[in-house]
């Protein structure tokens, strides 16, 4: 019996009873079972109200998804091959959750939710990346570090204390940071790939679990493949957040972080 069958018992009882009491006319008793089912009918409307809201969200979430997925594919040619495959994992992810028992789907709905949020992710990290890559293609790091060189040697021969030395050196502090920036994309374009990859695998994964939760299957098997699919979506979003954190850290300010 689902979440909402519970909710609607008590509507039911307090109903039912009100309309007995009503027939030996009305009462106390009456008034109180009245007020029981209005409140419980409540409940039950209000409940029917989020579901239907969320679903609704859920709903515009995963289209904004594809949206961006395939703006993303038209805008990085290179990783439009990649785009495409998520946006047919969400759909298969999607579909298998709307296949399975629906007193068990209700207990993967915030896995759910947090599925179609790391979809999301994926999209600003393709963006992310998109943007680095563009970034790295536009500065000759050779011409960069020419110009330290002439810097220094400016530097060199202007007096100590000088308003133009200090000019100079901070030119010079500006192209060591532009250099370190440089430095410091490949490895951020690194993480961010692994990052992707691991969406991939976490919606490929989950699909196969998902169809495999048969309503054929026995009570302690279904739990047990339940309690596997949540721990896998709790590891995996644990283990993104750790990724972006070292992501936001390993770039320095001076690196685009769009």
């Amino acid at each position: 019996m689902s979440r909402l069958m519970y909710r609607l018992a008590p509507f039911g009882a307090f109903a039912s009873l009100g309309v007995w009491t009503a027939l030996d006319g009305v009462g106390l008793s009456t008034v109180l079972l009245g007020a029981g089912a209005a409140f419980t009918g409540k409940r039950v409307v209000n409940l029917l109200d989020r579901k239907g809201n969320e679903r609704k969200e859920l709903s515009r979430s995963v289209r904004e998804n594809v949206a961006e997925l395939r703006r993303v594919a038209r805008m990085d040619r290179v990783a439009a091959p990649q785009m495409k495959r998520l946006v047919a994992l969400q759909e298969g992810v999607l579909e298998s959750f709307a296949l399975v028992p629906e007193e068990y789907g209700l207990l993967l709905s915030e896995d759910l939710r947090t599925v179609v949020d790391e979809v999301e992710m994926a999209v600003g990290l393709a963006r992310r990346r998109a943007a680095l890559r563009r970034h790295l293609g536009s500065v000759d790091r050779r011409a960069v570090l020419g110009r330290i060189s002439e810097l220094r040697g400016e530097i060199e021969a202007l007096e100590e204390g000088s308003a133009l030395r200090a000019s100079f050196e901070a030119a010079l502090e500006g192209r060591r940071g532009e250099l370190a920036a440089m430095d410091a994309i490949p490895a951020a374009l690194g993480t961010i790939n692994a990052q992707i990859e691991g969406i991939e695998g976490l919606l490929g994964n989950l699909r196969g679990e998902l169809l495999a939760l048969d309503p054929g299957l026995s009570p302690y098997a279904l739990e047990s493949g339940l309690v596997a699919i949540k721990e896998r979506v709790s590891y995996f979003r644990r283990g993104l957040e750790e990724a972006t954190r070292s992501l936001e850290e390993s770039l320095p300010e001076e690196a685009p972080a769009r």
